[in-house]
C-alpha cells in the first residue's frame, strides 16, 4: 500500500530518499482536507490566482488541468494540482455560495443537513440576491421562493437608500404583503428580519416589496430567502 485508505495520503517507502517531500505532501493533504473549504463546486477552469492549499471540487465538463477529473477534488500543491476522491458523506463549506454541502457520492448537496443510504435529504438553504428599487407603488422580485419550498422567512437590509415620497415599505407576496415586515425604514442599513410560521410554496413565487405612504423613485434591497427543500430517494 503506497497511500492511506480514506484521505490517499502518501506513505514513506522503506530506505525512501526524500522522506521529506512524502511527508510534507501529506500534511499539506491533511491541512486541506480537515474541516474542508471548497472555493467552489462550479468552477470548471482552473483559478489561475489559486495558491497553494487552496481546493475546488472539479464539476462534470471541466477543462484544462482538470480535465477528465470530474468528481474529485483538486488541491493546489507546488504549483500544480493534486487530485483527491471524496468520500461519501464528507462535509464541507463552498466560499463561493456561503453554504455547506454534503458529497452523496455522486454529486455535492447544498445545504444537505442529512443524507438516507438511498439519497433521499432534507437541504436548508439561504439565497440571497440584490433588488433594485424602480419607481412606482411596488416592485416583485424576478428571483423566486423555490417550487416545494418550506420556507422559515425572509430577511434584508437596504444597500441603497430609498428615495421617493414613501415613508417606509413592506415586504410580502401577492395577497400578504406585509407577510415578513411592515413599517420597514428607507435610509441605507435599515433591516427586515422576517420569520414566519413554515408555510409551503408549491410553485416559484416571487416577493413584493411595496411602498407605504407614497411611491418609489430608487434605491437597492438586499434579500435572503430561508428555505428547506426535500429530495427524493434514487430510482430504483
Amino acid at each position: 500500500m503506497t497511500d492511506t485508505p480514506r484521505m490517499l495520503l502518501p506513505l514513506l517507502a522503506p530506505a525512501q530518499a526524500q522522506k521529506h517531500v512524502t511527508v510534507n505532501e501529506a500534511l499539506v493533504r491533511i491541512d486541506a482536507l480537515t474541516h474542508l473549504v471548497l472555493g467552489s463546486i462550479s468552477v470548471s477552469v482552473p483559478p489561475v490566482s489559486a495558491h497553494d492549499g487552496m481546493l475546488y471540487a472539479v464539476p462534470e465538463g471541466a477543462a484544462d488541468e482538470w480535465a477528465g477529473q470530474a468528481g474529485r477534488l483538486a488541491l493546489r500543491l507546488g504549483g500544480g494540482w493534486v487530485f483527491v476522491p471524496p468520500q461519501r458523506g464528507w462535509r464541507a463549506f463552498v466560499q463561493d455560495v456561503g453554504n455547506s454541502a454534503l458529497w452523496d457520492g455522486e454529486v455535492w448537496r447544498l445545504g444537505a443537513m442529512t443524507l438516507s443510504p438511498q439519497g433521499a435529504a432534507l437541504a436548508l438553504q439561504s439565497l440571497q440576491f440584490d433588488l433594485s428599487i424602480t419607481a412606482g407603488a411596488s416592485v416583485e422580485s424576478g428571483v423566486l421562493i423555490p417550487p416545494r419550498a418550506v420556507l422559515f422567512g425572509v430577511t434584508g437590509r437596504v444597500v441603497a437608500t430609498i428615495s421617493g415620497t414613501a415613508q417606509s415599505w413592506s415586504l410580502g407576496v401577492a395577497g400578504d404583503t406585509g407577510r415578513f415586515g411592515t413599517g420597514l425604514g428607507v435610509s441605507l442599513n435599515s433591516w427586515v428580519n422576517g420569520p414566519a410560521a413554515p408555510i409551503v410554496y408549491w410553485d416559484g413565487t416571487p416577493l413584493l416589496v411595496s411602498a407605504q405612504g407614497g411611491d418609489f423613485a430608487d434605491g437597492m434591497v438586499r434579500l435572503v430567502i430561508h428555505y428547506a427543500q426535500l429530495s427524493l430517494p434514487a430510482p430504483v
